[in-house]
């Protein structure tokens, strides 16, 4: 890969990214306390010991934001690629079967993708046991019908090449289709897409848990830090308003990437005709 051919806001957005990756893996040891270790006044201001002051409960808003950036990166992270594995093989699979399978699997993702997402998550969150596993598999099966809609349109437009044709020919059975022909010519779109459906994960999170069914205490995300400290915006207290500038900044930064990525599949795709 040429980086001089890279433009600088994707540059700018990997190595955010990366940055963000980077703390959600080794938040133990850069953490300077515990999650829930109290080590301050409510609200304290900013100091030496204490870069960004305290929250509600006088715990350390660095270490319960280091905390809170790996918890809303390994959900949203696991969400999506629940939502990719399953949205892009039942796409793949219904553009090469086609006929009743087609039309079942289309019509029940139009009736899910009918509702609006985040009420469906809501009533669906309120009923299942509140945990980090019910979340992400919420997150992914109701996010895997965009995923579908897409797979399904970019396999259908290569399910008619000549080589696809040819594979059937030669007595070759759906998975091979699938995951030999149709999945390695189908990456570019998908990989843009990726991006794309890991910030909606994101914020759709973020969302979840500043309404109270998202992440659950001791747990922690940046959206539930947001809603911990609401109340503090009346008194111009900031502690709301960081973890909410952290998820603005993460969610640019992978949208730069994401655009680059998907900027780059146009030209390639406009080269070649």
């Amino acid at each position: 890969m040429n980086l001089r051919r890279i433009p600088l806001s994707a540059i700018v957005g990997m190595l955010v990214s990366f940055g963000f990756l980077f703390v959600a893996i080794f938040a133990p040891l850069l953490a300077p306390y515990e999650l829930g270790q109290s080590i301050g006044d409510v609200w304290e201001g900013a100091s030496d010991k204490l870069p960004l002051g305290t929250d509600n409960l006088g715990r350390d808003l660095v270490s319960r934001m280091i905390y809170a950036t790996r918890t809303t990166i390994f959900i949203a992270g696991a969400a999506t690629f629940i939502s990719f594995s399953l949205g892009s093989i039942l796409g793949f699979t219904a553009a090469v079967k086609g006929g009743w399978l087609d039309m079942i699997l289309s019509r029940a993702v139009d009736l899910l993708m009918s509702i609006p997402t985040l009420i469906f998550a809501l009533v669906v969150l309120a009923v299942l046991p509140a945990n980090i596993i019910t979340l992400i598999l919420v997150m992914g099966i109701l996010d895997s019908t965009r995923v579908y809609r897409l797979s399904r349109a970019v396999a259908v437009d290569i399910n008619v090449m000549d080589y696809v044709e040819a594979a059937r020919l030669r007595g070759e059975g759906t998975s091979w289709i699938v995951f030999r022909e149709i999945l390695p010519n189908a990456l570019s779109p998908l990989v843009a897409e990726l991006g794309l459906r890991f910030i909606f994960a994101i914020l759709f999170l973020s969302s979840l848990s500043f309404l109270g069914l998202g992440v659950q205490l001791p747990d922690i995300d940046l959206g539930g830090m947001v809603k911990e400290n609401k109340e503090g915006i009346i008194f111009h207290i900031p502690a709301a308003l960081i973890p909410a500038f952290v998820i603005s900044i993460l969610t640019i930064s992978v949208n730069l990437v994401a655009d680059w990525i998907l900027n780059r599949t146009s030209d390639l795709k406009g080269g070649r005709g």
